[in-house]
């Protein structure tokens, strides 16, 4: 923000332009709410941070229209092999490999309608950036540094200085969200603690330029590999275009520091390749399993890291605030639009912390097992004895760490099914926790996909508010009703409520195999929020969006 330049007041200010912060600046501005973000430090550098963007992610960026834009900065292509390769050493025997891991194939597939990349969040972020600022309800103000706020019933006012100029100014608004990243002052301010496991390793994490070093091994493309000797284990792959690797030792004593000749030999050790690295970047970094005891505090919120922190095993994290940004945009958006109510906003923390407590499972789980605590003696023996001993640890990994690269329903799998704007469909069915996923229309559960005939997305025909599916070729509720009495029903029912509804009316047969009822309601971020044989005769609307909810049961309907 410039000297004097008024922007009026933003009914929501966000704390951080990362991927949570940029998530929820999107999310807010595609539905016309006026937001600013506000970012103290530039975002830049070499630094990866997360490097794989989920099935889910490339979702809402498919959503967002921006899914081919992300696709086009990838540095080695869509098409690029995302193997995992298990080796001793870049420059020693494999042992094993898992192909086409975390679903980055772009192979078109029935479950979902983007598939993952391999991208270094830096370039991500610039792919966000560059469409929150098209969108004339958002203003990226970086240089700006968040103080503190105060809030009433009426807003929050915050504090913030001019990093440049050191001039500080207040500004209002209705919501705050600190997307602030690990040491959030936002959660600070509200206070709220971080709750868990601090320190479960010690870990150091290098960029370099290494031109050749493809070509220098003799494993094939890959978007990581394991290194499991017993010298320096230790993670290391290809990160970006112009020869750009990452290098991250897993066996680091407390308060170890290298200089980059120490990392030069580091990597040279682990990888049994004796070549010139460039070091470009550094950091010692701490992994640990930690979730806020709360998310809100009246009129303001927390999302990403700023209210969980895991390891990076499974590549969770960024995508997971992303989530969490997406499904507190639309509910706040909901409510400054007239017509969300409080239980929607309540349900943020109801919907988010059990997937947060999923995941934060699954990536300890897949920390356990990381290269230090795979390696084992005589494995680098070029001996009978040295062969067995790599095809033994190889069965053991193919078994253990399957679920850390093919993890579908960890990211597609995640359920609200006790959120308290979710309606039970009355059947028996219940959200299980798995790797696999299995599409499910159960309520709370994401919507099933389906690539249509005409090869569109199942995905394309959502509307931006709910969208109400009418499936069989019409079919009401099975006592005479004709077929769109009910559908009529419900648009007159949204258009009263001022709450936007679109109606698909589609008749195939996979579809209703997949969903099992007639009608459908989807929520704006692609969740199941009712399903049954025909819309009920009152209240559904009132309950899903969160004002003045019925008992859930008065709405429940008969899977047909």
């Amino acid at each position: 923000m410039r000297e004097g330049e008024d922007i009026g007041r933003p009914l929501v200010v966000i704390v951080g332009a990362g991927p949570a912060g940029l998530g929820a600046a999107i999310e807010l501005g595609s539905r016309q709410i006026p937001c600013l973000v506000l970012e103290r430090n530039a975002r830049a550098g070499h630094a990866p941070r997360a490097k794989t963007t989920h099935v889910r992610t490339r979702e809402h960026l498919r959503r967002w229209g921006i899914a081919d834009e992300l696709a086009k900065a990838a540095p080695f292509g869509v098409d690029y092999p995302s193997h995992v390769h298990f080796v001793t050493r870049l420059g020693g025997p494999g042992i094993a490999r898992f192909d086409h891991a975390l679903s980055c194939s772009p192979a078109r597939d029935e479950r979902y309608s983007e598939h993952g990349q391999w991208i270094p969040q830096y370039k991500l972020e610039a792919v966000m950036r560059a469409h929150a600022a098209t969108l004339p309800d958002v203003t990226l103000a970086f240089g700006q540094e968040y103080l503190g706020f105060e809030q009433d019933a009426d807003g929050v006012r915050l504090r913030i200085r001019d990093v440049a100029r050191g001039e500080e100014r207040a500004i209002t608004a209705d919501y705050l969200i600190g997307a602030d990243g690990a040491r959030s002052s936002v959660r600070e301010h509200m206070g709220a603690t971080m709750q868990g496991t601090h320190g479960l390793s010690r870990n150091y994490n290098t960029i370099f330029r290494a031109p050749g070093l493809a070509q220098a091994h003799g494993h094939g493309p890959g978007i990581m590999f394991w290194q499991l000797n017993s010298e320096v284990p230790s993670l290391i792959g290809p990160m970006d275009d112009d020869d750009r690797w990452f290098f991250m030792p897993t066996l680091v004593g407390k308060d170890v520091t290298y200089s980059q000749d120490e990392v030069r030999d580091l990597i040279r050790r682990s990888t049994g390749i004796d070549m010139d690295y460039e070091i470009l970047s550094s950091d010692e970094w701490i992994a640990s399993r930690l979730l806020a005891d709360r998310y809100r505090q009246g009129r303001v919120f927390l999302t990403g890291d700023a209210c969980h922190l895991h390891p990076p095993y499974g590549g969770f994290g960024m995508n997971m605030g992303i989530a969490d940004s997406v499904d507190l945009g639309w509910k706040i958006a909901a409510v400054l639009q007239g017509w969300g109510g409080p239980a929607l906003l309540d349900s943020y923390e109801a919907e988010r912390r059990p997937a947060h407590d999923f995941v934060l499972d699954e990536a300890e789980a897949n920390h356990a097992l990381s290269p230090n605590r795979l390696s084992k003696p005589g494995l680098e023996d070029m001996t009978p004895e040295g062969e067995a001993a790599r095809t033994e640890l190889a069965d053991y990994i193919r078994t253990a760490k399957h679920g850390e690269f093919y993890a579908l329903g960890v990211v597609l799998g995640i359920c609200y099914e006790h959120s308290p704007v979710i309606v039970p469909d009355g059947s028996d069915a219940h959200w299980t926790r798995s790797h696999d996923y299995v599409p499910s229309a159960m309520p709370g559960c994401l919507a099933p996909h389906r690539w249509l005939a005409d090869g569109r997305s199942l995905y394309d025909l959502f509307g931006p508010g709910f969208t109400l599916l009418a499936l069989g070729g019409g079919g009401g509720g099975g006592d005479g009703e004709d077929d769109d009495e009910d559908l009529a029903r419900a648009e007159a029912e949204a258009a009263a409520q001022a709450v936007p509804l679109r109606v698909v009316r589609l008749d195939d047969p996979a579809l209703d195999g997949l969903y099992q009822a007639r009608r459908a309601l989807i929520r704006p971020d692609q969740h199941v929020a009712w399903r049954g044989a025909a819309w009920p005769e009152t209240g559904l609307l009132t309950h899903v969006t969160g004002r003045a909810p019925s008992p859930a049961h008065q709405h429940s309907a008969n899977v047909a």
